[in-house]
């Protein structure tokens, strides 16, 4: 019996880093993708596992249903919030991003993806998840969700044309991150609006976090340009509020380039930029603590280049 134990223990750590990236795609947050994962394993250790033909397909099962009722009291609570919801940003590097080889692997993850896909029915939601990003078929993705091959399609067809309005550039690497945040940094902190719209698609967004946690909504290369100039010059009253004079880093978040702000090895805010035709269309900033827990974690055990900014 011990050993049957250690050998189901196996196949579903086997399987883990997989489960947790579905999670997290589905629900937009590590912790509750961890916890996700973790109930699961609880039923994998109840279940009859004699009886169970195909582990994977059946662990996939468990954990997508598992996240669709997270999600669906999540989004009842996010809806009373006034949708003050952002998703937990990853660091370039971090398992449960999950499988990158397709462009469609690669933006599915992006966090203006993820806060895309808040729109969107949580079995719509799961449809493209599945299908888009685990390329399960439409057979396994009915059997999976209990819906029909002909729901199946028609769900991720509409997800198609939701997340194409918010597409961005391939996943970029390390040095392509930092010469693109380097000249974003460079232009924000000029306090000259002209480079800064230079920089934006004329539709750009932007959605991050202000006081309280309310949301931020901006659309327009010139009223972001010009919030941007504002928000980025330095204050007292703005050190206060992050606890001192953060360092400014160009790193890779969620397959896109993004600024790090951090106090010693503490990361207290992240803004993704997405990109279309080399330009920035869709900015993200996360700044509450609860959410970068674990960014902060990969953070300190990775290795960073020199700051572009030492002391913000």
């Amino acid at each position: 019996m011990a050993f049957v134990d250690t050998v189901a223990v196996e196949r579903f750590e086997a399987n883990r880093d997989r489960l947790a990236s579905l999670a997290y795609r589905l629900l937009g947050s590590a912790a509750d993708a961890e916890d996700t994962v973790q109930d699961a394993y609880l039923r994998w250790q109840a279940a009859d596992l004699e009886h169970i033909e195909v582990p994977e397909a059946w662990l996939t099962k468990v954990v997508t249903n598992l996240a669709l009722d997270r999600l669906r009291s999540a989004r009842a609570r996010r809806e009373r919030a006034a949708g003050d919801w952002l998703p937990e940003p990853l660091l370039d590097g971090d398992p449960m991003l999950g499988p990158a080889d397709t462009v469609e692997q690669r933006e599915s993850v992006t966090l203006a993806v993820l806060l895309l896909m808040e729109r969107l029915g949580p079995v719509e939601r799961a449809v493209y998840v599945l299908r888009e990003a685990f390329s399960y078929s439409h057979a396994e993705v009915a059997d999976i969700l209990d819906i029909t091959e002909t729901s199946s399609q028609q769900h991720v067809h509409r997800a198609r044309r939701r997340v194409a309005s918010e597409r961005v550039a391939g996943e970029a690497d390390r040095s392509a991150a930092r010469r693109i945040v380097e000249a974003f940094v460079e232009a924000a902190s000029s306090g000259r609006t002209e480079r800064l719209v230079e920089l934006l698609t004329d539709d750009a967004t932007v959605v991050s976090e202000g006081v309280g946690g309310k949301l931020s909504r901006r659309t327009g290369a010139g009223p972001i340009a010009a919030n941007l100039r504002a928000g980025f010059k330095p204050t007292p009253a703005k050190r206060r509020l992050v606890g001192g004079s953060p360092s400014i880093h160009a790193a890779v978040v969620n397959g896109t380039p993004a600024m790090v702000m951090a106090l010693g090895d503490r990361v207290v805010g992240v803004v993704a930029l997405g990109l279309r035709d080399e330009k920035v269309v869709n900015l993200v900033g996360v700044s509450s603590s609860d959410r970068l827990d674990r960014f902060t974690e990969f953070w300190r055990r990775a290795e960073h280049d020199d700051p572009l900014i030492e002391q913000w």
